[in-house]
């Protein structure tokens, strides 16, 4: 979590090049509110002397130097250039603690400058970008960060009565940020514990939390990708002491072309960080794909569930599982840490139950066998079987136990 320095400043950043008035104009709003203010020029083509730090000393932060991203004669070269030389910037800044938060503007090629280095700052620290790209697809400039969007209406290409208005509103919105900091967090002695859910786990997921009480920080993530990722960030940049990943879905919409794909790194909280893991199949009886008429055509015969009109689910067969739990067995084989993966015998979700439209103990079972086949069980890492379905209680009890013998802070009373 964001630990800044209430001192640090506001970076104002955007291409001076094209937007010093609008960005002169945010600047001066936020001075006029107490803000310390530094400008940041990210142009590929400004004059010196615009900003506080000027586009050739960030230019100077790229690896190859200011000519790998000044003197280019392709201009989106030097747009990917700058971005990397912005991020390296904001990383040193951080580090320095002379930088409290970003306030940037941009149309595409800015938002492409201006984003992946707001992403570097962490969570909690103010970000926010005014950018004609925010009424669109906002996953690649968001990602899986706090990064907020706002939308200009116009085009940024001078002031007027409507743009002042927005970017004053933007502008405002930064100054609260940075005026009134969140409060500190409460509970900070005890383990924070990251759990995935999904619509159909909810009931044992929410039983755990019940269980684990005041004991643990309980942070509850939705496996529909971006959810999946932002748990294995939090995990990589050690901001949770373990998992309890009951629904791990993700790894089978992954494999077979879901909606809710969280990507290849999906388990690297264990397999590559070494956090102590409790967690399940839930789910896995499920891919996921948008509304009935975007399933596509090689699997309209199979098995489909309409949850609703935007959301259609395709029952996985035995060789999907199989392949899911190979998969699921290789990331758990290179865990350095503890692991506790339970096996819910009697279905993985709420669909997956006798009179239910994914019931299919058959299809259970192959994915079961490959994991007591390719599980590599030791002291450290263990399967257990639990004769029940994910949701009974006596599911969310095993697992509740077995955290208790990876991280012991969770018995604690």
């Amino acid at each position: 979590m964001s630990r800044r320095d209430p001192a640090a400043p506001i970076w104002v950043v955007g291409t001076f090049d094209t937007k010093a008035a609008e960005l002169g104009f945010l600047a001066g709003l936020l001075r006029a509110r107490g803000v310390a203010v530094r400008t940041v020029d990210i142009g590929t083509r400004s004059s010196p002397g615009l900003a506080d730090i000027a586009a050739e000393q960030v230019a100077d932060a790229h690896p190859s130097g200011r000519s790998a991203v000044l003197q280019r004669s392709d201009r989106g070269e030097s747009v990917i250039a700058m971005a990397e030389a912005l991020a390296r910037c904001v990383d040193r800044a951080w580090a320095a603690g002379e930088i409290g938060g970003m306030l940037g503007i941009g149309g595409s090629g800015g938002s492409s400058m201006i984003a992946p280095a707001m992403r570097r700052l962490p969570i909690g620290t103010p970000k926010l970008l005014v950018s004609t790209m925010a009424a669109g697809n906002v996953a690649p400039y968001v990602d899986v960060m706090d990064l907020m969007l706002m939308y200009p209406v116009t085009d940024l290409a001078g002031l007027n009565r409507l743009s002042r208005t927005v970017l004053a509103n933007a502008a405002h919105a930064m100054a609260g940020m940075a005026c009134w900091p969140a409060p500190p967090p409460e509970g900070t002695e005890r383990p924070a514990v990251g759990l995935s859910m999904f619509g159909v786990t909810t009931p044992c997921v929410q039983a755990v939390r019940l269980a684990l009480g005041e004991r643990c920080d309980a942070q509850v993530f939705h496996a529909n990708g971006p959810g999946g990722r932002a748990l294995e960030a939090l995990a990589a940049a050690g901001l949770l002491q373990a998992l309890v990943d009951v629904t791990t879905t993700e790894v089978g919409q992954h494999l077979h072309g879901g909606v809710c794909d969280a990507g290849p790194g999906r388990l690297d909280a264990a397999a590559r960080h070494g956090l102590p893991w409790v967690g399940s199949v839930g789910a896995l009886d499920m891919v996921n794909f948008g509304p009935l008429a975007t399933v596509p055509a090689e699997r309209r015969g199979r098995r489909l569930h309409v949850h609703n009109a935007d959301v259609t689910l395709m029952r996985t067969n035995a060789d999907e599982l199989q392949a899911s739990g190979r998969r699921l067995a290789e990331q758990l084989n290179r865990a350095a840490g503890p692991v506790r993966l339970l096996l819910p015998l009697r279905g993985l979700s709420m669909l997956d139950a006798p009179g239910e439209v994914f019931h299919d103990p058959a299809a259970d079972a192959a994915l079961f066998d490959t994991l007591r086949r390719e599980l590599r069980v030791d002291e450290r890492r263990r399967l257990v079987e639990v004769d029940a379905h994910i949701n009974d209680a006596a599911f969310a009890t095993a697992l509740v136990r077995a955290l208790g013998e990876v991280l012991p802070a969770a018995t604690a009373r």
